[in-house]
């Protein structure tokens, strides 16, 4: 299979990140960079090999070299910036979450069809070994008729800036549009809503909380204006539900994983478990997750495009495998975290349609 040649737009904390990950990506070859500081710009392509360097992202767009883009940028930028790459041609690879608000996000899915590129979302909780087995698991039918899932994250005090890491661009919604939903529920809602095949949203009732004490002089400089727990219920097609916690800061020691529970059986995956009744008996299980998937990729040339997000991004370009909803699934976490930030500010449940109609574009100006 031939290269994948690729452009990323943006490299702070988290282009950085995407950088170290395609080099354990042999197919991707990483061909231009933008930044709009030229200095960091120019220290990151040394540091990685690069040999093109703008400061205007028009300009990578403009080449012809590029296969696809990566978006590295801040939640209300991923919007703009995919829209222009795809129109451009690119296929295009966007860091979590979708987008700073559901319009946003639901205008790129449509602007991927439109261009007939194809689209991705950096979910790595889609490619764990544990939801692997889960999928493998319900797929087989052992969980009988699945009815309630749980989404589950956890920091203990993980706000970004205010506890002593990240920068402030974290905690502002002018920016990141959302907190703990946004940097970290994304994983594990999407995740749930993955395994559970993505059914259509219907009703979401939720709760955001910023009370937990932080450095007064970190408050002052951050201008923290986000959620920094969240909670919610969400009522899905069939008669499915879910429920979600996620936490960036709470005064208790970790929570269980997220699980989901059927007629026949139940899986936690954080740590992984199986639970089910045998012979009137009930039985809690593990598996050896770490043989089955050496296993797996003995007897399955295509299974390392599943090792990662970008593995899987890089090999789904190269023709190897379809490409993951990753997407549908963004775009459906995106509808639940807007959901629970709706009925937040009204007080009471509230439609999926009522959310879409609500929902207003954070997108920034680039």
């Amino acid at each position: 299979m031939e290269d994948i040649r690729i452009g990323i737009i943006g490299v702070g904390q988290i282009g950085k990140l995407h950088l170290e990950k395609y080099k354990k990506v042999p197919a991707a070859k990483i061909v231009a960079l933008a930044d709009i500081d030229a200095a960091e710009g120019k220290r990151v392509a040394e540091r990685f090999n690069i040999p093109n360097v703008y400061t205007d992202f028009r300009k990578l767009l403009a080449r012809d070299d590029i296969d696809a883009v990566d978006v590295a940028l801040h939640n209300n930028f991923h919007a703009p910036v995919t829209v222009l790459a795809l129109r451009a041609g690119k296929h295009v690879y966007c860091e979590k979450p979708m987008a700073g608000a559901y319009a946003d996000a639901k205008a790129m899915m449509d602007e991927a069809a439109a261009c007939q590129r194809k689209l991705s979302i950096q979910l790595f909780s889609l490619f764990t070994k544990q939801a692997k087995v889960a999928k493998r698991l319900i797929g087989a039918g052992k969980l009988g008729r699945i009815f309630h899932a749980r989404s589950m994250g956890y920091r203990r005090r993980g706000r970004p800036f205010v506890d002593g890491y990240g920068t402030a661009m974290f905690v502002k919604k002018a920016v990141a549009a959302g907190g703990a939903l946004y940097d970290m529920g994304v994983y594990h809602i999407s995740q749930m809503v993955y395994l559970l095949g993505l059914p259509a949203v219907e009703r979401i009732a939720g709760k955001v909380y910023q009370e937990t004490d932080m450095d007064p002089a970190r408050r002052a400089a951050s201008g923290y204006d986000v959620e920094e727990l969240a909670t919610g219920f969400v009522r899905l097609a069939g008669g499915v539900t879910l429920d979600v916690i996620e936490s960036w800061a709470i005064h208790l020691n970790k929570f269980g994983g997220s699980s989901i529970v059927g007629s026949r059986g139940g899986i936690r995956l954080d740590p992984f478990s199986f639970h089910c009744t045998e012979q009137d008996m009930d039985m809690d299980a593990t598996f050896n997750i770490d043989a089955a998937d050496w296993r797996w990729h003995q007897f399955d040339d295509n299974e390392s495009a599943y090792d990662s997000s970008q593995h899987h991004w890089v090999a789904a370009l190269q023709g190897k495998v379809e490409l993951m909803p990753t997407a549908e699934a963004a775009l459906e976490t995106m509808l639940i975290s807007e959901g629970i930030y709706l009925s937040d500010r009204l007080g009471r449940e509230v439609t999926a349609e009522e959310v879409v109609a609500a929902s207003q574009s954070t997108a920034g100006a680039v």
